[in-house]
C-alpha cells in the first residue's frame, strides 16, 4: 500500500506508536515513518504489522502496552468503542505501557461517551487523551490529506497537532473531550443526506433519458457541486461501488449518530431514513460497497 510522495514540514523526530493497521491506520502510520518519526506499530493480526515494518521500517510489538512503552505519542485507529477499550485498558493496554505525560490520540470513529471515559481514565493515570476522528476516507489516508477534528485539552492537542500533520491537511481542536467525535457525527449526517440526494438525482436523470455524465459536468459547476458529486457521481452512473467507504462502516457511524441524538434530543428524520436505506443495501449484499451504492435501491 504505497503512499504517494509527500513533502513533510520538518519537526524533530518523535518516538510514537500506532495501534491498528487497517485501511486507514496502515498508511497513516506510514506517513509518520516517512516524516522521520520512530514508529512502533501494533495490530491484532501480527502479519499486518510485520508487512508494515517490511515496507516502512520501524518496529512492531506484540501488545498495545509494549508498542506504547516509551512513546511520546500513541495514535490509534481501530473499529469501534469496544475495540478501542481493548487496546487502551487492561494489563496489556496502551495506558499500562505509557509513561506519565504521554499523549494518546484516538482516530477511531467512536462514541463521544467513550472519548470522555478514556479522557478521564488517562487523566487519572497521569496521561493525556485526545479524541481525533478523521474525514477523507482511504484516499485521504493514503495521500496524507485527512481532516482531523479533535476534542480534548488545549495543551495536549497543541503538542500532538504538528505530529499528526504528517498524515493530515488540517488538524483542528473543536472543543472539550468528546467534541471531536460529535463533529465527526455532524460530518456523517451531512454525507448521508448528500449521497441520498445525489442518488435520487442521478436515478431521476437516467429515467428521463439524460446523459448523466454530461449533466453532472454541467451542474457540478454550479450550486449543486459537492465532493460527493465530483468524486462519486460518475461512478454511480457506471454502477461501480467496489471501493471507498463501506456501507457497513457508515451504518456503524450512523448508529453512533442516532444514539447520540436520542441522548441530546436532536431530531434527525432524514438521517434515520437514510440509515434504513443503507440497511436495504446491506440486504442486497452490499455491505462492503462504497456508500454511494445508495443508488442501487432506486434501480
Amino acid at each position: 500500500m504505497n503512499a504517494p510522495t509527500r513533502n513533510y514540514d520538518p519537526i524533530p523526530p518523535r518516538k510514537v506508536a500506532f495501534l491498528g493497521l487497517g485501511v486507514m491506520g496502515y498508511p497513516m502510520a506510514g506517513h509518520l515513518a516517512r516524516a522521520g518519526h520512530r514508529v512502533t506499530v501494533y495490530n491484532r493480526t501480527p502479519a499486518k504489522a510485520e508487512a508494515w515494518v517490511k515496507e516502512y521500517g520501524g518496529a512492531s510489538a506484540a501488545t498495545p502496552a509494549a508498542a506504547a512503552a516509551g512513546a511520546e505519542f500513541v495514535f490509534a485507529c481501530v473499529g469501534n468503542d469496544d475495540d478501542l477499550r481493548s487496546v487502551v485498558l487492561g494489563e496489556q493496554g496502551a495506558f499500562a505501557g505509557m509513561a506519565a505525560g504521554a499523549i494518546f490520540v484516538d482516530h477511531t470513529t467512536a462514541s463521544a461517551e467513550v472519548a470522555r471515559e478514556l479522557h478521564a481514565a488517562a487523566r487519572a493515570s497521569g496521561l493525556q487523551f485526545v479524541d481525533a476522528p478523521v474525514s477523507g476516507g482511504q484516499a485521504g489516508a493514503v495521500n496524507g490529506a485527512l481532516t482531523v477534528m479533535c476534542g480534548g485539552d488545549a495543551a495536549a492537542f497543541a503538542a500532538a497537532q504538528s505530529v499528526a500533520l504528517a498524515f493530515a491537511r488540517a488538524v483542528t481542536l473543536v472543543g472539550a473531550p468528546g467534541a471531536g467525535q460529535l463533529a465527526k457525527m455532524v460530518n456523517q449526517i451531512c454525507i448521508a443526506g448528500l449521497v441520498q440526494g445525489l442518488a435520487e438525482a442521478i436515478a431521476f436523470g437516467q429515467k428521463a433519458g439524460l446523459d448523466m455524465k454530461q449533466v453532472l459536468d454541467v451542474i457540478g459547476k454550479g450550486a449543486a457541486q459537492s465532493w460527493q458529486m465530483d468524486n462519486r457521481g460518475k461512478t454511480m452512473v457506471d454502477d461501480q461501488f467496489n471501493f471507498g467507504f463501506a456501507v457497513d462502516w457508515m451504518r456503524k457511524d450512523l448508529g453512533l449518530v442516532l444514539d447520540e441524538a436520542r441522548r441530546n434530543g436532536a431530531r434527525l428524520p432524514v438521517t434515520a431514513v437514510v440509515d434504513q436505506f443503507y440497511a436495504d443495501v446491506q440486504a442486497l449484499g452490499g455491505g462492503r460497497w462504497d456508500t454511494s451504492s445508495l443508488i442501487k435501491r432506486l434501480k
